[in-house]
Parts: structure tokens; C-alpha cells; sequence
């Protein structure tokens, strides 16, 4: 396997929001996002974005039909579609409960407070949290706290 252009992980999602903009800024506040790329249209419409966490990348760009791209289907925000969710991020941090309290303190709605997920003996356990953004993506931020046997 060839390896990935620099600074790009194997794998990378694009999610999308109604109000992109808004939403980046708020991803950097609540969760610790950095921007890498912005990239506006017309009226400021996000058309695409490269936010990153350590190594992690997710692109983050409006919703609805792209302007750029007429033949993709248009993209939507759960909140516009119901709650809906196709997709949840899940995102490794170093300190789930300082990441729980920042998250918190920027108004992220919490669907379940940091707890421990033991898989058994012969798998690992993780400290994690669930989290929707204001416009009701679901995201997952987990600490590893039990290795595999033999890692």
C-alpha cells in the first residue's frame, strides 16, 4: 500500500451543516478542532474545510446542493432531515473528562456522560462520551485505559 499524501490520514470524512461556518467555529471551541483549509463562496458559504485534531482530519462544508458539483446529490444536516444521523465521528483524546468538561462548558449536548466500555478480558476497555453538535451530528471521544493482551 502506497502511503498517504503528507499530512493526510488513510481515511477522512466530510460532514455537513446548514450553517458550516458557525459550525467550525464552534467544533474549534467545544472540541479543539484547528482550521487548516477554508475555503468560502459566494456570500461566505463554506465550500470546503480541513479541520484537524493531532492527526485526525474531517472536512466540514455547507449543506444542500453544491454549486461546484451539480451531478453530487445534495447533503444535508441532521438537524434540517430530523435528527437523523447516517454516521457518527469518533475521535481519540488524551483526557476524556477534560475534553467532557470543555465540550460541556461550550454547550454540547451530552447523550452519554464518560463511562468505562469494557469489551472483556481478551479485548480493551475504553473511557469514552457522546456528544451532538448544535446541529445534531453525533460524535464519540474515547480514551484508551485497558489494552489487548500482548499490546
Amino acid at each position: 500500500m502506497k502511503p498517504t499524501p503528507k499530512g493526510w490520514p488513510r481515511l477522512s470524512s466530510s460532514i455537513f451543516y446548514d450553517d458550516a461556518a458557525a459550525a467550525i467555529d464552534w467544533l474549534c471551541r467545544a472540541f479543539g478542532f484547528e482550521v487548516r483549509l477554508k475555503v468560502e463562496g459566494d456570500r461566505g458559504r463554506i465550500e470546503h474545510s480541513e479541520l484537524v485534531y493531532g492527526d485526525a482530519l474531517v472536512m466540514v462544508a455547507q449543506s444542500g446542493k453544491r454549486p461546484t458539483h451539480p451531478k453530487f446529490p445534495p447533503s444535508a444536516s441532521p438537524r434540517s432531515v430530523g435528527g437523523a444521523n447516517t454516521q457518527s465521528l469518533m475521535l481519540f483524546v488524551d483526557s476524556v473528562d477534560a475534553h467532557c468538561a470543555r465540550a460541556r462548558a461550550a454547550g454540547a449536548n451530552l447523550v452519554e456522560e464518560p463511562k468505562v466500555h469494557d469489551y472483556g478480558a481478551d479485548y480493551w476497555a475504553d473511557r469514552s462520551y457522546g456528544a451532538l453538535d448544535p446541529e445534531g451530528h453525533l460524535w464519540w471521544f474515547t480514551e484508551r485505559v485497558r489494552n489487548p493482551p500482548g499490546e
